[in-house]
């Protein structure tokens, strides 16, 4: 078993381009079924995020590969953003 809080403490690799994502700042939740639907990382540094205008990368719960101790390895060919 695994706490949310310590899912945000941990780097989000994309095995794709071996990019690192950054660290998940929230979580797209399904109350009903009781479920994590994707993960949510700011798509710039906290620096720059007021110039990258504010997207997100969303990561779907099935592009998820592995969760480590200190790591979670995606699979995004191609990267889905929201606006902030």
């Amino acid at each position: 078993m695994i706490k949310i809080s310590d899912l945000r403490n941990r780097d989000v690799v994309n095995v794709v381009d071996g990019k690192r994502l950054g660290v998940i700042c929230d979580l797209d939740l399904d109350l009903e079924q009781g479920r994590i639907c994707a993960l949510i990382v700011p798509g710039g540094s906290k620096f720059f995020s007021f110039f990258s205008g504010g997207q997100d990368y969303v990561i779907p719960w099935e592009n998820i590969i592995k969760i480590g101790v200190d790591t979670i390895l995606v699979e995004l060919a191609v990267p889905s953003y929201r606006s902030r």
